[in-house]
């Protein structure tokens, strides 16, 4: 079903692979997981400018959002006045409402490639190094250590305090079932072998701190929105 993404999953493999041989050495048995760590913050540093540009997108439009509903209380009858009134609104604020999400949607292809790597058994008809020992286990399969069941409910917990911090840092117009959402990556966690765990954690602990940081360095676009827009 997504066998389109055989050949960028074969390509990453190949960048991370040998970055584990490389580790090893000095790393032992802790160099599947820093190898993750690694490779998922330099996917995410390369994804940066996306984020940057959603996250841009999302403020304006929180921004224009009680406009919005003034006009379709105001315009609720008259659905081809409100269309109008919609479109002049963009036109003076030089907000689309669908900015940022053009930015997210590219950025999916990745998360998915990321995904595959850290769930395949076999990358192009060669093992995958990243599951060899105890990056492979999975929780529920049974007869783990109990070092290694320690490991996963810290990794479990550590997702769950990642998703509390990244609902106090959203914004406060999003949508509650959205919101929640920040915890479906706890549940996936359980079922993934414990590298795709450790992708997880990593890659979810980056977008919290990456929404916490861009909201201190883009709060010009509020200002910039609210100025276009006129303000009354």
């Amino acid at each position: 079903m997504f066998a389109f993404l055989d050949v960028p999953v074969a390509g990453a493999f190949h960048l991370i692979d040998p970055l584990i041989t490389f580790l090893t050495p000095v790393l032992g048995g802790a160099a599947i997981a820093v190898a993750v760590v690694l490779f998922t913050c330099a996917v995410r540093l390369l994804l940066h400018p996306l984020a940057r540009a959603a996250m841009r997108g999302e403020r304006a439009r929180a921004v224009l959002a009680p406009q919005i509903a003034e006009l379709r209380t105001k315009h609720k009858n008259n659905p081809q006045r409100l269309q109008q009134e919609m479109v002049k609104l963009q036109q003076e604020s030089g907000v689309s409402l669908f900015a940022g999400c053009l930015p997210l949607l590219i950025q999916a292809p990745f998360f998915s490639i990321m995904y595959r790597l850290c769930t395949s058994a076999t990358v192009h008809g060669h093992p995958n190094s990243l599951l060899a020992g105890y990056a492979g286990q999975h929780l529920l399969a049974g007869g783990l250590t109990p070092m290694t069941t320690a490991v996963f409910a810290i990794l479990l917990i550590l997702i769950a305090t990642t998703a509390t911090l990244s609902l106090r840092w959203q914004q406060p117009a999003s949508p509650s079932l959205l919101r929640y959402l920040a915890y479906f990556p706890v549940l996936i966690a359980v079922i993934l072998p414990l590298a795709g765990g450790i992708y997880l954690l990593t890659s979810t602990t980056w977008t919290a701190l990456e929404r916490k940081l861009l909201g201190r360095l883009v709060p010009g676009e509020k200002r910039r929105v609210e100025s276009a827009g006129g303000g009354d």
